[in-house]
């Protein structure tokens, strides 16, 4: 970077002939002089450097060009005299580098550090002089990221003065950039920082939350498709960082607090720990609360220095769920550690003034971003892990500003949106947990449960899975709910009563007197009842073994059919050509010498795939040939273990489920697969 080498050092070349003594540089032109040639003139001669064609020839003179200016301002930037002299050579700089025909990164890139270093080694600059140079770098800032210490540069500005119209002017583009084409932030921090140091800069203006609304209503555009996919997840990692430094202070005390398995086990090692650094924790006088363990975090307690962490009472239901019995070595999950008895509940973290602006700036661009439909898929999935710190989820005022988030989710059809309500994966909890009663998040009467539990019913999750998962945790609550009306939890019970979840009698009595104790619930009930005795009478034995519906045949139809007498010896059923969907799988789990089905060029999906996948265990037979089922469904066959025959020609089946399914179905002996991506 400092000198010209070559490979073969003879001549004049032998030694490296260095930029700075660069005295003159011109392409040869007179007549008769040597093809393709640049002079370079130094104080002790000439050199010609002959290139194979006229384009060669042409980049390293403007190369070599290039090398000698930058070199010299560079010299000249490092050692600043005048102001005003400095501010004109980075105008000349910035317009040599705007102007060069040379297509390189470095070529923008150079400048922007050597201003960089400029500002770091010159810390003591007015305020005017910042600006000045803001301003005759902008042209650079266009098309360029900020070098990590401009943005350093950037942010100091942005803190110490938020309504200079440099942040509008200057930095907006910048931050529009950085938003549409940053590809990971993690590579770069000091572009997030300036990032978040810009929307909190806009939240300082006049106008406070509604310009930082208008900055992320043009970042998505006016359609209703944000034309730049990487706005969504970079924003969402600003929100992110930002919410996390709200908490850090609280974070960094964790190497002295105890640790999630010592709240648990009662914390018996309390005394190896060293004195914990004091939490900002406020605990008004709550009243006498139930004998409890009581974890004193100071030797010296006070009550702004300690936390009384009060141990959860796990029930048994609880501990089957977990697969063991409380304060076994497993680390309990986060959840856990916040679910603790209401006393607990009154304890409150006191942000400070600076860290609560920053909450609630950030909480409302999450607000905001839940609000566009085509980024709440992608704002749901990259929430659903839950990826903030247990100092927020345990803090009030951001369970609070995100119910309205969780709330946007839960009124969201989609099924890609509403499902992220639920955990990751088995053994870990969601927003579902977090914000249900008895959750750490729940302020209200269980109304955004019951949301959820409605869009959840409503989807794919109306299974033996989900009903069970209720039973064990949230059986009272569903109860309760029900109790006063709520039309979804009584619809939860009678499934909870007509798929046989509940085995306790005295539990089973229960939800029968709280089904009889409103009007909803008693028809709701009675229907039940109703049709407990037309299945008793359905799976009677008798009736035909082989039954075919004509075409066009609807759901209605089949339900018609199947009510009209007994089916109790029914094994084959043909719905080919039928106009059926997944609805009808309501009917078919009634049939339980069911062996052979065939949905060959219905509507039949995904939902319908997981109903019989639980219920029908017997099957032997299935035809899904032309039905728009997708993996999603067809991974839910694993479970149909008596599986011999399918037919998946002409739908969605992908290779790696092929596979799967092979897998898992060991009697599987007939597929067909033709015209999917598995053939």
């Amino acid at each position: 970077n400092r000198c010209e080498t070559s490979k073969q050092p003879t001549g004049y070349m032998e030694t490296s002939l260095s930029y700075s003594a660069i005295e003159d540089l011109q392409l040869l032109s007179w007549d008769n002089a040597p093809k393709y040639c640049v002079q370079l003139s130094f104080p002790g001669g000439t050199v010609l450097l002959q290139a194979a064609n006229g384009y060669l020839r042409d980049q390293w003179f403007h190369s070599l060009q290039w090398k000698k200016k930058i070199y010299k301002y560079r010299k000249v930037l490092n050692n600043p005299s005048r102001w005003d002299v400095v501010l004109k050579e980075i105008r000349a700089l910035v317009d040599m580098a705007l102007t060069s025909p040379l297509q390189d990164e470095s070529i923008h890139q150079a400048p922007l550090h050597i201003i960089s270093t400029l500002l770091a080694e010159n810390s003591n600059l007015s305020t005017q002089d910042h600006e000045n140079i803001i301003v005759a770098i902008a042209p650079l800032l266009e098309n360029n990221h900020p070098p990590p210490d401009l943005c350093e540069f950037f942010c100091k500005h942005c803190r110490e003065r938020p309504r200079s119209m440099v942040v509008i002017e200057v930095f907006t583009p910048v931050v529009q950039r950085i938003l549409k084409h940053n590809m990971d932030f993690g590579k770069c921090p000091r572009l997030r920082l300036f990032t978040q140091e810009y929307i909190l800069a806009l939240n300082e203006l006049n106008g406070g939350m509604e310009v930082v609304k208008k900055f992320v209503h043009s970042m998505h555009g006016p359609t209703g498709q944000c034309p730049h996919p990487r706005v969504l997840p970079n924003l969402v990692a600003v929100c992110l960082a930002a919410i996390y430094s709200c908490y850090e202070e609280f974070i960094n005390s964790r190497d002295n607090s105890p640790s999630l398995k010592e709240i648990r086990n009662g914390c018996q090692q309390q005394n190896d720990r060293k004195p914990p650094m004091p939490l900002r924790l406020l605990r008004p006088e709550p009243p006498t609360p139930p004998p409890a363990t009581l974890l004193p975090l100071s030797p010296n307690p006070s009550p702004l220095h300690e936390i009384l962490v009060e141990l959860e009472r796990n029930n048994s239901a609880n501990a089957r769920r977990k697969g063991g019995p409380s304060g076994g070595d497993s680390e309990p999950n986060l959840i856990d550690c916040l679910l603790v008895s209401p006393a607990l509940n009154t304890l409150s973290i006191q942000l400070p003034a600076q860290a609560d602006r920053v909450l609630g700036c950030f909480a409302l661009i999450l607000k905001m971003l839940s609000d566009y439909d085509d980024w709440r898929p992608a704002l749901a999935s990259l929430l659903q892990p839950i990826p903030f710190p247990k100092e927020a989820l345990a803090h009030a005022k951001f369970t609070k500003e995100l119910k309205y988030v969780i709330q946007r989710f839960a009124e969201d059809p989609r099924q890609e949106v509403h499902s992220c309500l639920l955990s990751v994966r088995s053994g870990k909890d969601g927003w579902f947990q977090l914000y249900s009663p008895g959750g750490v998040a729940c302020d209200d009467d269980g109304e955004l449960f019951a949301s959820m539990v409605h869009i959840l019913m409503g989807s794919c999750y109306k299974t033996k899975k989900f009903l069970l998962s209720l039973a064990e945790n949230k059986l009272g609550p569903c109860m309760l709910l029900a109790l006063r009306g709520n039309q979804t939890m009584v619809e939860i019970l009678c499934l909870m009563l007509e798929y046989n979840i509940i085995d306790n009698k005295d539990t089973q009595l229960q939800i029968i007197s709280t089904l009889e104790s409103t009007q909803v619930g008693l028809r709701m009930y009675e229907q039940l009842c109703d049709r407990q005795r037309e299945l008793k009478e359905l799976q009677r034995k008798g009736g035909p073994t082989r039954l075919t519906l004509p075409s066009k045949s609807t759901d209605a139809d089949l339900a018609r059919l199947l009510s009209s007498g007994s089916f109790g010896n029914l094994e084959n059923l043909s719905l080919a050509f039928t106009n059926v969907t997944s609805a009808c799988a309501e009917q078919l789990i009634k049939l339980p010498s069911l062996k052979q089905l065939n949905l060959w060029s219905t509507q039949f999906g995904d939902a319908g795939l997981r109903l019989l996948s639980e219920h029908l265990a017997c099957l032997q037979v299935l035809n899904l040939c032309e039905t728009p089922v997708t993996d999603a469904g067809l991974l839910a066959l694993s479970s149909m273990k008596s599986l011999c025959s399918l037919n998946m020609n002409s739908t969605k089946l992908t290779a790696d489920t092929y596979e799967d399914l092979k897998a898992k179905l060991p009697n599987l002996k007939d597929v067909d697969v033709r015209y999917t991506e598995a053939w």
